[in-house]
C-alpha cells in the first residue's frame, strides 16, 4: 500500500512540474532472432535518432511520451511513458520467438492505463499512437489481439500503425490492423524514426482534436 501511495505521489508531482498536454505512443519492437545483426543494430541507431530529435524541440520534449514494448521470446517492457527528456535509448539485443500478439495486447493495455492516469491528474492528451515494427509475423496466434486493435480504432482510443521489414507475413498483419501495413526500404529506422520525431512534433504544436497533416513517409517502399 505504501508503493501506491509513493507511486501516485510521484505521478502527481510529475504532472504538476509539467502540467502540458501528452502525446503518447508506445513503440511495439521485433526483437526476434531473424532481427540479429545489421537489423537490430540500425533499429538501435534508430531509436537514439528519435530521442535526439524530439529532446531538440522544446514542446516536443515535455509533450511526446514515449514507451517501449519488445518481443523476441519473451515480451517485455522496456520503457514504461515517460517525456521525451527522461528517455534513454535502450540498447536491445536479438533473440528468440516472435510472441506479437502478447505484445500487441500489453501496449494497449499501457494505452489504457496511461490515459487514465492522465484524466486522474487532470492533463488533456491526444490519440495515442501504436508502432508495431516487425520482420516477421505472430507465432502466438493474433486473432484476440486483432479484434482488440480494430475495436480501439473504431472508437478512436488509439491510432494503429504497423512498419513491416523485408521478410514480414503482410497478409497476417494486413487482418491485423485497420490500416495497410507499410513496407521499410531496406533497414531505413534512422529515417522512419525521423519521420516519428516530426510527426509528433507536429502533433504537439496543434491542440488536442486538431486534424494534422504528417509530413510524407519518405523511408516507405511505395
Amino acid at each position: 500500500m505504501s508503493d501506491q501511495i509513493e507511486y501516485a505521489g510521484f505521478e502527481a508531482s510529475e504532472f504538476a512540474e509539467n502540467p502540458e498536454p501528452r502525446v503518447p505512443c508506445v513503440l511495439l519492437l521485433d526483437v526476434s532472432g531473424s532481427m540479429s545483426g545489421r537489423p537490430i543494430a540500425e533499429l538501435n541507431d534508430g531509436l537514439a535518432t528519435l530521442k535526439d530529435t524530439l529532446a531538440a524541440d522544446s514542446l516536443a520534449g515535455k509533450r511526446a511520451e514515449l514507451a517501449i514494448v519488445t518481443f523476441g521470446g519473451t515480451v517485455n517492457v522496456i520503457q514504461d511513458f515517460v517525456t521525451v527528456e527522461n528517455f534513454q535509448p535502450p540498447h536491445l539485443s536479438a533473440a528468440g520467438g516472435t510472441p506479437m500478439a502478447q505484445a500487441i495486447i500489453t501496449g494497449l493495455d499501457m494505452i489504457a492505463t496511461r490515459k487514465a492516469t492522465y484524466r486522474a491528474n487532470g492533463i488533456s492528451y491526444y490519440r495515442p499512437w501504436v508502432f508495431l515494427i516487425t520482420d516477421g509475423g505472430p507465432d502466438d496466434g493474433w486473432h484476440a489481439a486483432a479484434e482488440q486493435v480494430k475495436k480501439g480504432e473504431a472508437a478512436k482510443s488509439f491510432a494503429f500503425f504497423t512498419v513491416g521489414v523485408e521478410g514480414s507475413s503482410f497478409d497476417v498483419l494486413t487482418q491485423i490492423s485497420t490500416r495497410a501495413p507499410v513496407k521499410l526500404k531496406g533497414l531505413n529506422f534512422r529515417d522512419l524514426f525521423l519521420w516519428l520525431s516530426q510527426s509528433m512534433q507536429s502533433v504537439s504544436q496543434s491542440s488536442p482534436g486538431d486534424k494534422v497533416a504528417l509530413p510524407p513517409a519518405g523511408w516507405a517502399e511505395v
